[in-house]
C-alpha cells in the first residue's frame, strides 16, 4: 500500500502525456511532439569525447558521494565567474540530475506544516517534491502581460513559510526575472527570515534578457541554495548531471540523503561536465540561436492563428492562452486526438494555468510549420 506521503503527490503530467503520444506513435500514428522539454540536439562531440576518454582509462568505480573534486573545482570557478557567487568546491555538491538536487534541497530544509512559495504557474515537479518533505505549496499568482512575473508575494508570506522558490528563466512560461523581481524577492527573504531555492538551469538559454542570481545579492548568500546543471545548456539530459552550490552547514545536510540513496553521480559522466564547462561554448551559441529562430516561427505562427501568446525572453516553451477555444485540457486533447499534436495542459503546472498549453519547441523548424497547419485545420 501507498505511504500517506506519496497519496499527496500526482503522476507528472508531462510524463504521461509523453507516454500517451509516444504509444500513438509506436502505433504507426505520426505525432508531432511539444510536451517534453528536452534539447533536441546531440550533446557536442568534444563532452562525449571526454567521458569516453575516461571511461575508457578506467574511471568506472565510484566517485565521492559530492562528486570528483576537478568537477567541482570547475562548477565553483563557474559560478564565480559568471554568477558573482562568493563560493568554492567545498560548497559544491554534483547530483544525478537538477531534480535530484531539488529533491534533496526540500527533503533537508522543509518540515511537516511548513509552506513553500511556488509562483503560478511553475514546473511541474517544484509541487510534488514539497509535498513529500510533508509540506505545503503556497501559490502566488503571476500577470501573465508581464512575463509572468509575480505579484503581492508578501501577502502569502505567514509564520510557516520557510522557503521561497525562484526558477528563472522559468519552465512553463519562459518568464526571465530581472534584478528589480530578484531584489523584491530577496528583500523579503531578509526580512522574513526565509531561504531561497533558485533554480538556474536554463540560465544560458536567454534571448533578450540578462541572468541575474538571486544568490549574488547583498545577504543572500546564505540564504540561498543555487540549483543548476548540464542537461539544457549542453544537451545532455540523459546524462543526468546537476548540481547544487549553498553554504557548507546545507551541504552536509544534502549529503545525507545523496550518500544514503543515490550515492554519487556517474563518474565518467562527471569528466564530460568538466569539459563542457571548460571547453567550447560554440555549440551552446549556436543552440540558442537556432531556439531563438524556432521560438519565433511557433509564436508569430500561433498570434497568426488567433493564439494569443507572448513572446519568451528565455528556456524553450511557448505558454500559450488557448481560451478562445477552450480550456487548456481540453484543447490539449482535442490537438493529440485530432492533430496528433501533443502539447502540455497548464494546469500540470497551476490553477492559473487552466487555459493555457505549453509547448516545448525543442523540435525542428520544419516540424513546427507542420504542426502550426495541423492545430489550425484543427481549432478553425
Amino acid at each position: 500500500m501507498a505511504s500517506s506521503r506519496l497519496a499527496r503527490v500526482a503522476e507528472s503530467p508531462t510524463i504521461r502525456i509523453a507516454n500517451i503520444a509516444n504509444q500513438l506513435k509506436q502505433d504507426g500514428i505520426d505525432v508531432i511532439s511539444f510536451s517534453l522539454g528536452e534539447p533536441d540536439f546531440d550533446t557536442p562531440k568534444h563532452i562525449s569525447d571526454a567521458a569516453c576518454k575516461a571511461l575508457y582509462s578506467g574511471e568506472t568505480h565510484y566517485s565521492p558521494s559530492p562528486g570528483i573534486k576537478p568537477l567541482r573545482e570547475a562548477i565553483a570557478k563557474k559560478l564565480q565567474t559568471e554568477n558573482n557567487l562568493n563560493l568554492d568546491a567545498s560548497n559544491v555538491m554534483v547530483t544525478p540530475g537538477a531534480k535530484q538536487a531539488i529533491f534533496e534541497v526540500m527533503m533537508s530544509v522543509l518540515d511537516d506544516g511548513d509552506e513553500a512559495i511556488l509562483f503560478d504557474p511553475a514546473w511541474v515537479s517544484y509541487e510534488p517534491c514539497i509535498k513529500l518533505a510533508g509540506a505545503n505549496p503556497k501559490w502566488v499568482p503571476t500577470d501573465p502581460e508581464n512575463g509572468f512575473l509575480p505579484y503581492d508575494i508578501g501577502d502569502h508570506i505567514t509564520d510557516k513559510t520557510r522557503l521561497i522558490v525562484v526558477n528563472s528563466p522559468c519552465n512553463p512560461t519562459g518568464g526571465v526575472f530581472g534584478k528589480d523581481k530578484l531584489k523584491e524577492i530577496a528583500d523579503l527573504a531578509i526580512d522574513h527570515d526565509l531561504l531561497v531555492l533558485s533554480d538556474e538551469i536554463y540560465e544560458k538559454i536567454l534571448y533578450d534578457e540578462k541572468h541575474y542570481s538571486i544568490g549574488a545579492m547583498e545577504g543572500m548568500q546564505d540564504r540561498t541554495i543555487t540549483v543548476n546543471g548540464f542537461s539544457k545548456s549542453y544537451a545532455m539530459t540523459g546524462w543526468r548531471l546537476g548540481y547544487l552550490a549553498a553554504n557548507e552547514t546545507f551541504l552536509h545536510d544534502f549529503q545525507k540523503i545523496q550518500s544514503h540513496s543515490v550515492s554519487s553521480a556517474t563518474t565518467f559522466a562527471q569528466y564530460g561536465a568538466i569539459e563542457a564547462l571548460e571547453g567550447d561554448q560554440q555549440p551552446v551559441e549556436d543552440m540558442v540561436a537556432e531556439f531563438r529562430q524556432r521560438r519565433d516561427i511557433l509564436v508569430d505562427g500561433l498570434n497568426d492563428i488567433g493564439i494569443h501568446c507572448n513572446r519568451p525572453t528565455g528556456a524553450f516553451y511557448a505558454f500559450a492562452d488557448v481560451s478562445e477555444y477552450g480550456n487548456g485540457e481540453e484543447i490539449a486533447e482535442k490537438l493529440l486526438s485530432d492533430a496528433h499534436v501533443a502539447a502540455t495542459p497548464g494546469s500540470a503546472f497551476g490553477s492559473s494555468g487552466n487555459n493555457f498549453v505549453r509547448l516545448s519547441y525543442a523540435i525542428s523548424q520544419e516540424r513546427i510549420r507542420e504542426a502550426l497547419e495541423r492545430i489550425e485545420n484543427c481549432l478553425l
